[in-house]
């Protein structure tokens, strides 16, 4: 048939037909995605609590802030780009009529900024209720070294918040001697694609042999097997230790991504979660009493989730445990977990 000729009319019912069918499965699966997302409906007040977070300055982090705010809590906006940061407070102040939202500098691939950050916090805060490490870094493309000379995917997204951790640690012990505590970690499905084996890999260089295609998976398996073993740790004290994946959020974690990838994401950005369905499982696993006590769990649209099974193998959080603590190099008078 030539390029004028008018198209046959059962091909073009054809073509109907199938693209009518195409639509109908994605706007199916679009209200699947939205029906199984889970929803955090409690109406928990905060009002006398601290509750700090990371990453506070945009995407689900400053959407969280933004969240407890609302419910009267202290907020302390952990963040690196301070200009950024402080717009942020003040859009969240004027939009919650709370005055208690601070900023504090923290640039979580930094040894010293986290050292300098946690003297900060221990000499000015009276209390952590609910620490949330939230933020992270991924670059798929190119390999950056903090200035510790550390692979930058791992010191941001597990180094930091396991040495911030520990510095923190006495103040959430001090709280919980009258009220619980909770630290959450918002690790990721992507775990599932880690090569990683604590027991070889964490006792090469720090920088590590991985691509950086793999390194935000084995940061986020890192944040599983750290939030489990450290739930162990804390046994008994009144202190509970969980992470979740937030689902596939349309944030600016997507940014690093190589330009072709991108295009391609921004065709399928209708299935991702918004801010606001990203952060319900933040606030499920941070406020819920539905998991008082529960410690050492894994969760995923506000319920609990089945991450990959060696997460739970001790052997491996343990070998993680240690040779991050060499990594961060702890000291002798720091606090110990």
């Amino acid at each position: 048939m030539a390029w004028y000729e008018i198209p046959n009319t059962n091909a073009v019912s054809i073509y109907s037909a199938l693209l009518f069918g195409v639509l109908t499965v994605v706007f199916v699966f679009r209200l699947w995605l939205k029906a199984t997302c889970g929803k955090f409906e409690s109406k928990v007040r905060l009002d006398g609590k601290t509750v700090l977070i990371t990453g506070a300055n945009s995407g689900i982090g400053k959407e969280t802030a933004r969240d407890l705010a609302k419910r009267g809590a202290r907020v302390i906006m952990a963040c690196r780009t301070m200009e950024t940061a402080n717009k942020a407070r003040d859009e969240i102040i004027e939009e919650t009529k709370n005055e208690n939202c601070i900023v504090y500098p923290l640039d979580l691939s930094s040894f010293k900024s986290i050292r300098e950050f946690a003297a900060n916090v221990n000499e000015n805060e009276e209390r952590l209720d609910i620490l949330i490490h939230n933020a992270g870094y991924a670059n798929y493309l190119t390999r950056a070294v903090s200035k510790d000379g550390i692979e930058m995917t791992m010191a941001t997204n597990h180094y930091g918040p396991f040495l911030m951790t520990h510095l923190l640690i006495d103040l959430l012990k001090k709280t919980a001697k009258k009220n619980p505590c909770r630290i959450v970690v918002v690790a990721s499905k992507t775990h599932t694609l880690s090569y990683m084996d604590p027991n070889n890999d964490f006792h090469l260089n720090p920088v590590g042999h991985f691509p950086p295609s793999d390194l935000y998976g084995n940061s986020k398996f890192a944040n599983i097997l750290f939030t489990f073993e450290l739930a162990r740790r804390l046994a008994g004290t009144n202190i509970t230790s969980n992470c979740l994946h937030p689902g596939v959020v349309d944030s600016g974690i997507w940014r690093n991504m190589p330009i072709p990838v991108n295009y391609v994401f921004n065709i399928f950005r209708s299935f991702l979660k918004t801010l606001e369905e990203g952060i319900q499982t933040i606030l499920y696993v941070a406020l819920s009493d539905e998991i008082n006590g529960v410690t050492g769990r894994y969760f995923r649209n506000c319920r609990y989730g089945v991450p990959r099974s060696d997460v739970n193998n001790p052997d491996w959080q343990k070998a993680l445990w240690d040779a991050s603590r060499r990594i961060v190099k702890l000291k002798a008078n720091d606090p110990f977990i």
